[in-house]
């Protein structure tokens, strides 16, 4: 390890400590004032207390040394003219004169965007810990891998429209509330007890694998499609991916009763 990792590394500790601090101070406040108990198991929980602390700063640095360039540099390679043109100088030139760029040029961006959005949800942590959660409770009426292969699909087609969005330059509201509209009439219709799920499906994707890459993603594509800002266009990406596992879950769900139902009067 260089000096300049272990700097960065040592700076990450100190920040991440005092980002926990105050929950640190809540919980002692309410443990000796309120319940007016030793903590149990006191030296177990210091112990725990520092793998936190000592894995949350190495998650950030790299974050930082890794996880933020993959993302902006794949975005910057595939909107690069020279793959877009295929190294052909004359489509080269033409694409550097247009005021216009069809947005099927970026074919390949949209690809990794499905793909990309797809695999780091379904290794997103919190989303398998609900899976799991889901199918004990349900007694496996909830297949752990459906929820989750229903809920990688929604960030996939989130993040590719998403990307879209970026490369058309269209307004980030109208997608939202399209698509927020869309949620509430599917909610009137969906099985009553996949709801909750659905919404929660929702927020377990924002987490530790999937927003880093796809945030990077984001403002890496921004800034490089001519005509896009950075600050404008490459944050929103994350509402996409927020929105549409809650379609997903509850068409998956809806699907799911209708076979149901029709095994059923077989």
């Amino acid at each position: 390890m260089n000096s300049e990792t272990l700097n960065t590394l040592i700076d990450a500790l100190g920040g991440t400590f005092l980002d926990i601090l105050p929950i640190i101070i809540v919980l002692t406040f309410f443990q000796a004032v309120a319940i007016r108990k030793s903590i149990p198991h006191l030296k177990q929980k210091l112990t725990g207390l520092v793998m936190v602390v000592l894995g949350l700063a190495i998650f950030i640095v790299g974050l930082e040394e890794c996880v933020f360039p993959i993302g902006t540099e794949m975005a910057q390679q595939l909107t690069d003219l020279n793959f877009l043109a295929h190294n052909d100088p004359i489509t080269i030139e033409a694409l550097k004169n247009a005021s216009h760029i069809d947005p099927g040029v970026y074919l390949w961006t949209y690809v990794f965007a499905f793909f990309i959005g797809f695999s780091t949800t379904l290794a997103e942590p919190a989303l398998i810990a609900v899976a799991y959660k889901a199918r004990d409770i349900t007694t496996g009426a909830i297949s752990a891998w459906g929820l989750r292969i229903s809920v990688a699909l929604g960030v996939a087609a989130g993040v590719t429209l998403g990307v879209y969005r970026i490369v058309m330059g269209n307004p980030l509201h109208y997608y939202i509330v399209a698509g927020y509209a869309f949620l509430l009439i599917q909610t009137c219709f969906a099985p009553k007890q996949i709801v909750p799920l659905a919404y929660d499906s929702g927020g377990v994707t924002t987490s530790t694998v999937t927003v880093p890459l796809i945030a990077a993603l984001g403002i890496g594509l921004a800034s490089s499609v001519p005509g896009r800002s950075p600050l404008i266009d490459g944050f929103g990406l994350i509402a996409f991916a927020s929105l549409f596992p809650m379609i997903t879950v509850m068409a998956y769900a809806m699907i799911s009763e209708k076979l149901t139902k029709r095994n059923a009067n077989v």
